[in-house]
């Protein structure tokens, strides 16, 4: 799919847009790249009423030009005034807005690590990025959960081992394990995927029960379960797990033939492994 060309049907081609499937109707709509006002139209149809931290209800806006001024900038005009900067026929800004509609309390709550972060940065003069802004970063741009009711499954998610997990455990993966992409940049990457696509993962540990709910239920629990983690912890980039995401049975059209396992420089060993 080229990156520049709209195309509705996207949620279609991969399981790995599931989390859009209650948008998927009202994107259906759009026979062209979605304008700003679509995207409120969209937020509507989610019946949610969408904030940021501090209260400001969520609109979609053009993007500026550089803005100089600190409540301008783009992260603190989202906390300050719920006004996200979107680009026109823009993939990644794309992604970002339905994000936002999918996962609303953990976006505002890595929107506020920004704005605190930024803010406190601006105050002590400080150049260099926070290691807590990186993390934000790189889970708001590569984010996956992984929901599971099985432990020893976590463990070799944890442990590298690929094959013993994705290949010898299919069934009990299928069964009691899922992941739910959240960075808007892999969703992006996912319009044309490759070997090499790797998310950071943060583990859920869930009972059986939560599998049989409807899919908007564990979104919605897998959203306020991230809000939680993020609010309550500093997370620093590697305490995000690396996850090989075409792995997980059934989201790459390779991955039903064990050799796809043995390629090392995707499916790479843990570091306590590697010669």
């Amino acid at each position: 799919m080229h990156k520049h060309n709209w195309n509705p049907d996207f949620i279609d081609h991969s399981p790995i847009f599931e989390p859009f499937n209650s948008l998927q109707e009202n994107i259906n709509k759009f026979a062209s790249w979605p304008s700003i006002d679509d995207f409120e139209l969209l937020k509507q149809a989610t019946g949610r009423r969408i904030t940021s931290r501090s209260g400001q209800p969520l609109n979609f806006v053009p993007q500026a030009t550089s803005a100089h001024e600190f409540t301008q900038q783009y992260e603190p005009r989202i906390f300050l005034h719920g006004e996200i900067q979107t680009r026109n026929n823009n993939w990644h800004d794309f992604f970002n807005a339905l994000v936002w509609m999918t996962f609303p309390q953990t976006k505002a709550v890595l929107n506020q690590i920004h704005f605190n972060e930024l803010q406190l940065a601006l105050q002590n003069n400080q150049k260099q990025r926070s290691l807590w802004r990186d993390a934000a970063t790189l889970f708001d741009e590569s984010g996956v959960v992984v929901v599971c009711s099985q432990k020893d499954l976590i463990d070799l998610l944890k442990n590298h081992e690929w094959k013993q997990l994705f290949w010898e455990q299919r069934e009990a993966v299928l069964s009691t394990m899922r992941f739910f992409v959240f960075g808007h940049g892999l969703y992006e990457k996912a319009l044309n995927p490759y070997i090499g696509m790797t998310g950071k993962g943060v583990m859920l540990h869930v009972e059986e029960a939560y599998f049989k709910q409807p899919l908007s239920d564990q979104i919605t629990a897998v959203d306020s379960r991230l809000e939680a983690i993020w609010s309550q912890e500093k997370l620093l980039s590697a305490d995000l797990t690396p996850i090989p995401i075409l792995g997980y049975p059934g989201w790459s059209n390779d991955n039903c033939n064990s050799v796809f396992y043995d390629n090392q420089q995707y499916f790479r060993p843990h570091p306590s492994k590697r010669k």
